[in-house]
């Protein structure tokens, strides 16, 4: 089915493995088991974070059965009390966001959320958190603080109640947080050696938006990478494209240690790219529009 780049909707699911390629493929191909839905780019795939993206593309109204089929097949292929990385996490399918590429899809992004949302609850039996505007705010560090075991007990207590789907937790699937959005970067700083996990988390507290430096709309965590032989890293989400740069990001990480290599997580508009210091080296560099065909 040919996709019109001017009313498909994206959709960026996380699963939280890293490791087993071979049950990561099976999740891709259960994305695309329908003629309605593709993948825009490779999976990425991080066995220190033990989370793999996926970018999905679909018109409104098809791509809450392709989220459905996606999630289904990872549910079955990995177990959330056995997971391994270093990044955040609540749930073996973990967020699943979709994204408006305008703000004239942004209605249609909403309900298409709120359906992937019921259909996750209904059809697989997790339970679902919405995070964003679709909830009133609500962040997905406010969901993950703790991890799974926090979120569990909250739930228990009463605390929270899930907006769709049980209250009671399976330990092998945990939680999925479902949100609408407009388009992020997701991206990777790793430092020059001889910085630390320490030096990262510093620098992340930093730089993130709240912090002495901080820059508008980024969230930012310290991470160690011990499959690159102990690499530090600062990993980061720029949540508002307009207001950031890749290039302004870079500095402001440079301002504090040698950045050594850069890594984009998933699919960045073109223009975020504008004044991209070219002696530094991206890895997975791709642009949204590339990906399109425009």
């Amino acid at each position: 089915m040919a996709l019109n780049p001017q009313t498909l909707l994206t959709a960026v699911p996380n699963v939280s493995d890293g490791a087993d390629a071979e049950a990561l493929a099976a999740v891709a191909e259960a994305f695309q088991q329908s003629a309605a839905a593709t993948l825009l780019a490779q999976p990425h795939t991080d066995v220190d974070h033990g989370r793999t993206v996926f970018t999905l593309a679909a018109e409104p109204g098809e791509i809450a059965a392709a989220l459905v089929d996606g999630a289904r097949v990872a549910l079955e292929r990995f177990d959330l009390s056995a997971h391994d990385g270093s990044h955040p996490n609540v749930g073996v399918v973990d967020v699943v966001p979709v994204v408006f590429l305008d703000e004239a899809r942004r209605g249609a992004a909403l309900a298409e959320a709120l359906v992937t949302a019921e259909c996750l609850a209904s059809q697989l039996e997790l339970p679902i958190f919405l995070y964003g505007a679709i909830s009133g705010g609500r962040t997905r560090a406010e969901l993950r603080r703790g991890g799974i075991a926090e979120l569990t007990r909250r739930i228990e207590s009463g605390e929270l109640k899930p907006d769709f789907g049980p209250s009671e937790v399976d330990p092998t699937k945990g939680v999925t947080l479902v949100a609408a959005r407009p388009p992020l970067i997701a991206f990777n700083l790793e430092l020059a050696a001889p910085a630390t996990l320490g030096d990262a988390k510093a620098i992340a507290a930093l730089i993130r938006e709240g912090g002495s430096s901080g820059l508008p709309g980024l969230k930012a965590i310290g991470l160690e990478l011990p499959a690159r032989g102990g690499v530090a890293q600062v990993s980061m989400n720029i949540e508002d494209v307009t207001a950031l740069s890749l290039a302004d990001v870079v500095a402001a990480v440079n301002a504090h240690a040698p950045v050594a290599e850069a890594e984009l997580v998933g699919l960045a508009p073109r223009a975020a790219f504008e004044g991209w210091p070219e002696q530094l080296a991206c890895r997975n560099r791709a642009t949204l529009e590339d990906a399109l065909g425009f």
